[in-house]
């Protein structure tokens, strides 16, 4: 798993073994999300929620200036839908590597995460919920919404 981002490492949670999350980042980040090992960088912030500087075109040109390869999937609470955990998954499963991926906390990152690998049948609702926590993101309430999308 890639460790050292540059970033304060309370702040970069790995979920699993090729997936971290972080809270927002700014290009000055890019380099050590490169040298960590990550391959993409997963926008889930919606523009409108961060100062021009950090902005998704900002974040977009110093990743793929470094080589990396940089997805945005905006994630607003108040227009959620499933294509979010679509999109999210499609970028996981082209990755090259290792993913980081960001928003305000990270939480959306690992709610989008753990959406899309329960409904894959790669993990439970309890393994999913489980393994939030143990980075500190609680998605119990969530469980309705991930037994749902468990396969029957």
């Amino acid at each position: 798993m890639p460790r050292n981002t540059g970033k304060k490492d309370r702040d970069v949670k790995p979920i699993t073994e090729t997936y971290a999350v972080s809270p927002q980042i700014s290009p000055d980040d890019i380099a050590g999300i490169k040298a960590a090992g990550y391959t993409t960088v997963i926008c889930n912030r919606p523009d409108a929620e961060v100062p021009p500087g950090q902005q998704a075109a900002d974040l977009r040109a110093a990743a793929e200036a470094a080589g990396l390869t940089f997805v945005e999937n905006p994630f607003s609470h108040a227009a959620f839908g499933m294509e979010l955990v679509d999109r999210q998954m499609e970028a996981l499963e082209a990755a090259e590597g290792p993913v980081f991926a960001y928003c305000a906390s990270g939480n959306r990152c690992t709610v989008l995460w753990a959406l899309g690998q329960v409904r894959e049948g790669a993990v439970s609702p309890d393994e999913a919920i489980g393994t939030a926590a143990q980075q500190g993101y609680d998605l119990s309430g969530l469980r309705p919404q991930l037994e749902a999308v468990a396969p029957a």
